[in-house]
């Protein structure tokens, strides 16, 4: 067999591997009010005109799944793992209940990863750090619990952590402060608690800081009035304690927000 019709049978293998695992995602939603998944069936083997689905030009492999707002109740099933292409997943805006499955770790080329609100719980799976390329975390408006995975602050890449209105808790991980690519922390109503570590202002692109609505203590490393790079600032309803300094509006020339 020539090299060429190895790739060929490789490539197909993989196209066929990416449908079955489409099939098998429908296959445990239980409700479709709007027919969103109505082109996903098995008469239809073209998956890349299924609506909601992406690919890429060369391989005809599924890069992208958004199906945001598409009132989809159900769980998510493991099989997304197949989908080895995968950059973007946006799923937010549903109904989709139970856990964010482990099996999205594996998912090495993802860069983008939405599932805010829908009725998830658990906890966010440690393994999501070996989406080294991830660039952006959606996760407000669920049911999670347990601590933000020390692993996470691997991805170097992040640039913004969402985890808005969820029941998380614990302290924050002292190595926020290697997520050199953050620039948007928000994790406003949960159960955070314990001091805002001191690695925070090495974050220099940091431009949005929410941590209101939780349980913080003690006072605001004071390095984060040298962080020019803030532009919102919100801590309110916390157990923080101390004063701010008179000229905050020099030490943060780019704030336009503070509470």
């Amino acid at each position: 067999m020539e090299l060429k019709e190895v790739d060929a049978a490789t490539m197909n293998f993989g196209n066929e591997t990416d449908r079955v695992s489409l099939l098998a995602f429908r296959k445990v939603i239980t409700l479709d009010p709007q027919g969103a998944l109505s082109s996903w069936n098995d008469s239809s083997s073209d998956f890349c005109q299924w609506n909601g689905v992406t690919c890429g030009r060369r391989h005809q492999r599924i890069t992208a799944l958004e199906l945001q707002g598409s009132g989809l109740v159900g769980w998510i099933s493991p099989s997304i793992r197949n989908l080895t292409f995968l950059r973007f997943i946006d799923l937010s805006n549903n109904s989709f209940y139970g856990i964010i499955p482990q099996e999205i770790g594996q998912l090495l080329r993802l860069q983008y990863l939405s599932m805010t609100n829908n009725s998830l719980g658990g906890g966010i799976p440690s393994n999501l750090s070996q989406c080294f390329h991830l660039r952006e975390l959606y996760l407000s408006g669920n049911n999670l619990e347990g601590k933000i995975p020390v692993e996470l602050t691997t991805l170097s890449k992040l640039e913004a952590l969402a985890l808005t209105m969820n029941n998380l808790s614990g302290r924050l991980p002292h190595s926020i402060g290697n997520m050199s690519s953050l620039q948007i922390i928000s994790l406003p109503y949960n159960n955070f608690e314990g001091r805002i570590p001191s690695s925070i202002t090495h974050l220099r692109s940091l431009a949005f800081l929410s941590i209101s609505e939780n349980r913080f203590s003690g006072t605001l490393p004071a390095m984060i009035y040298n962080m020019s790079s803030i532009k919102v600032l919100s801590m309110v309803v916390n157990r923080l304690h101390g004063t701010l300094p008179q000229d905050i509006g020099h030490a943060l020339p780019n704030l336009a927000y503070f509470e």
